[in-house]
């Protein structure tokens, strides 16, 4: 009984350990399934934070017209055209040339700048020749467009071959240089400098951060120390005889330039 015992439970513990190993019939295991997007021609997986932040346009960071109230540096050309009129008996003439321009912007309010004008003098029986004139003009900035400058500076003329009538007393007649009382009449030519002076007047359009163009209006004044040179010498001294006179002028001008900064 007892070894039949054995053989018995022996048999059984070999049937469990084979059918552990041996699926049974009609049972398949299950298999896992593909992943989704992993076929051919799938789009590749999103990796997160990977995505190009979207395009931002920036901004200017200030006004073209507050860039010009700035300080700094400017330089300024333009054209100008007007009347140059004698008082006195001084001669008058018609005024075409240009006008340089360099300054500083201080704030907001106030630049100082340094005007030259060059222009063409020309009039039947009046004046023929160059004028020319340097100022220093503080400017106050009314608004951000219209301005006003006061100048003071120099100014002179120089003129070739004017077709006024020679006056007395003649060069022939002179041992000594002769200064006139008046500019009447005026002497045929005149080469000289003296004091002048000018308002102004400017509006002033911004076209950009670095450029802007302006009209003006200018009133000048000028006293201009005339010398006519003679030819002939002191016989004394070996100095030359000239004749000398003082011509005022007062003139307007309009002008048009453009500004760079």
């Amino acid at each position: 009984m007892v070894v039949f015992a054995l053989l018995a439970g022996g048999r059984a513990r070999a049937r469990a350990a084979t059918g552990a190993g041996v699926s049974s019939p009609g049972l398949v295991a299950p298999q896992a399934s593909p992943a989704a997007g992993s076929g051919p021609g799938a789009a590749p997986p999103q990796i997160p934070g990977d995505d190009d932040p979207e395009p931002k346009l920036s901004l200017p960071l200030e006004a073209d017209r507050e860039a010009w109230q700035k300080s700094g540096f400017r330089f300024g050309l333009g054209v100008v055209y007007g009347q140059f009129h004698g008082l006195d008996g001084a001669p008058s003439g018609r005024l075409r040339g240009f006008l340089l321009r360099l300054g500083i912007r201080l704030d907001a309010d106030w630049s100082v700048y340094t005007s030259f004008q060059y222009a063409l003098a020309s009039s039947a029986g009046g004046l023929s020749g160059l004028r020319f004139a340097g100022t220093l003009d503080p400017t106050w900035h009314v608004t951000p467009h219209l301005s006003l400058s006061l100048g003071l500076g120099f100014g002179g003329i120089v003129e070739g071959g004017a077709s006024r009538p020679d006056v007395e007393p003649l060069p022939s007649t002179l041992n000594t240089s002769y200064t006139f009382p008046s500019a009447t009449p005026p002497l045929p030519s005149c080469s000289g400098v003296g004091v002048a002076g000018l308002g102004r007047l400017e509006w002033a359009i911004v076209l950009g951060p670095r450029s802007a163009t302006s009209l003006m209006v200018e009133a000048t004044g000028q006293w201009t120390g005339c010398v006519a040179d003679t030819g002939r010498v002191e016989p004394d001294t070996g100095q030359a005889i000239v004749r000398r006179q003082w011509w005022p002028h007062v003139g307007l001008t309009a002008a048009w330039g453009i500004s760079w900064r």
